[in-house]
């Protein structure tokens, strides 16, 4: 688990100068992946105390364009972060409450940055998402599904 220190060396190397609130939001994101602006602020200000809406925003902007966090937006969900970067994961979602995990590429290496046909790109990532339910609603479907004859079924 990276140290304070660790996330104002981080933070330097990526040319950024060294904030309170670009160190608290790194650590954030790093501990917890996969959470939303309003998650993040929130344990920020937990953190630091009083911290603007605005501040971590642009915070996270300057974090993920300097490639210390990466963005990622599943479909109908709000934009999330994470501070695993430099490879070329992939995340499954749970269609039910909105899980987010990581999933590494399948076969060797970054097998999917090799498209069919790159029309002329110069392709550096790939973005796949996987759609299911896990295993806590998995569950709770299991025994809330209504079986025909009236009792409950698990599917």
């Amino acid at each position: 688990m990276p140290t304070t220190t660790e996330f104002e060396r981080q933070v330097r190397e990526a040319g950024l100068r060294v904030t309170r609130p670009r160190v608290a939001v790194l650590a954030a994101v790093q501990d917890h992946p996969h959470l939303d602006t309003d998650a993040i602020i929130g344990l920020v200000r937990a953190d630091l105390g009083a911290v603007s809406h605005q501040a971590v925003y642009d915070v996270l902007r300057a974090l993920t364009a300097a490639g210390l966090l990466r963005r990622i937006e599943p479909e109908g969900s709000p934009a999330r972060y994470e501070a695993r970067v430099g490879d070329n994961h992939h995340h499954v979602v749970c269609r039910s409450c909105g899980a987010i995990a990581d999933v590494d590429c399948a076969v060797g290496e970054a097998p999917c940055l090799t498209a069919s046909d790159d029309h002329g790109f110069a392709i550096d990532e790939a973005e796949i998402v996987f759609w299911g339910r896990c295993p806590s609603c998995q569950a709770a479907h299991a025994t809330t599904t209504p079986h025909p004859t009236g009792g409950n079924s698990r599917v």
